[in-house]
């Protein structure tokens, strides 16, 4: 019998409510409702676009930075602080455990120098990065500008290649095909002739103004180091989500002399930066949230005030003020419901077509890339959905009880 007492009710509120919101006739709770529509389908499609281009700054610029520099380097244990590797023997052993462990991807050897460039008179100063036929190109070859990566099948033809970021190209002038000459300050000064075969765009300033890509055995030669000798190990893992326990397994493994940094202490100053996004999106999530919340909020009101009458009667029929307040919260999960809908078609949609085509553009020397780039997550749009939802409803619990205010005598007498 308690069951279908609140089987019937619940069909009263929900049979009430729908005949109120889709076949009600006043014009101006027509508008308002419309207006509480709108609220939720922009705050909506901005959160979710919001939360979309945040996780794909912080994707495409860690992808980057980690695919220029590695998730790890090893380099020699000491105070050397300079652009300039000092050389280790290289550490067989440790590499063997390295390339034995699922958690690591890629262990690659390398060195750098500066030096500087003259070309077309004009002169800049550059760290050469040497790598060797080992080295991962699938970064380089995603940014890649014009030409190709350094080919180490003719390991004469290879130490007189060079790639360089346009950036540089720019400043010095150069295109691809171009020949330089670059100076390395050491006693006594040496120079090499180099030919640009390839040209590379990260957008990340601290990459493209600094480094250019050579071969290895040539600043082994420079450096008069032995065959065996290298300035460092870069090592990509497989989850960057585990890098420390990555980190932990290095550096039990790591001969004496040799000591690891990861890609957060290499580039600190972007890893600083990137969680202000964060903070920025609880910002942006909170004031769209107030914003439907507040649109829903006067939508009800109004929507109770002028259906006075209509409580003040079903108050004499013996309806409950829970039972009213049902109605208008019933009312209210359909007004939300609706806004939903098309908050998700259009956060989706802008969403897609960004990723799609790339159409609002960014300033790469401020924002590390040339467009605002997307990354969506269905998780986040769940939990938006659900939150919103569920924000909604609760609020609206409080002026839903302005119901038990209206007295069934006078409502009908204003009517």
């Amino acid at each position: 019998m308690l069951s279908y007492k609140k089987h019937t009710a619940l069909n009263f509120a929900s049979f009430i409510a729908g005949r109120i919101s889709f076949k009600s006739k006043r014009t101006f709770s027509k508008l308002i409702v419309r207006i509480a529509i709108v609220g939720i389908v922009l705050g909506l499609g901005v959160m979710i676009l919001s939360l979309a281009i945040i996780r794909g700054f912080k994707n495409e610029i860690l992808e980057k930075v980690r695919g220029f520099d590695g998730d790890i380097k090893v380099v020699k244990y000491d105070l050397n602080g300079s652009y300039e590797n000092s050389p280790f023997v290289k550490a067989d052993t440790f590499v063997n455990k390295v390339k034995g462990s699922r958690a690591i991807l890629h262990i690659m050897p390398f060195a750098t120098k500066p030096g500087i460039i003259k070309a077309h008179n004009e002169i800049e100063g550059v760290v050469l990065k040497g790598v060797d036929s080992t080295y991962s190109w699938d970064f380089l070859r995603a940014n890649l500008v014009a030409g190709t990566v350094i080919n180490f099948k003719d390991t004469t033809e290879s130490k007189r290649q060079l790639m360089i970021s346009q950036t540089t190209a720019n400043r010095l002038k150069l295109k691809l095909g171009d020949n330089l000459m670059m100076y390395f300050v050491q006693q006594p000064m040496r120079r090499r002739p180099f030919k640009v075969v390839g040209i590379f765009d990260t957008s990340i300033e601290d990459i493209d103004k600094i480094y250019v890509i050579g071969d290895l055995s040539l600043l082994k030669r420079l450096n008069n180091w032995k065959a065996d000798e290298i300035g460092g190990y870069q090592l990509t893992v497989a989850d960057f989500e585990k890098i420390d326990e990555v980190g932990y397994f290095v550096d039990n493994n790591l001969p004496p002399r040799l000591k690891f940094t990861t890609v957060f202490e290499n580039f600190p100053l972007i890893f600083e930066w990137l969680p202000l996004l964060d903070i920025n999106a609880r910002v942006m999530l909170i004031l769209m949230l107030a914003v439907a919340v507040i649109n829903m909020i006067s939508a009800l009101l109004i929507m109770i005030l002028e259906r006075t009458a209509m409580i003040g009667i079903l108050k004499a029929m013996g309806a409950t003020n829970w039972s009213i307040q049902k109605v208008f919260l019933y009312n209210a999960s359909y007004i939300i419901g609706l806004g939903l809908i098309f908050g998700n078609a259009l956060g989706l949609g802008l969403s897609i077509l960004q990723y799609k085509t790339h159409v609002f553009k960014l300033d790469a020397s401020s924002y590390y890339m040339s467009f605002v780039p997307i990354q969506t997550n269905w998780a986040d749009i769940v939990f938006l959905n659900i939150g919103t939802m569920a924000i909604c409803l609760l609020v609206l619990i409080v002026p839903s009880m302005l119901v038990s205010k209206i007295s069934p005598v006078k409502a009908i007498r204003f009517k």
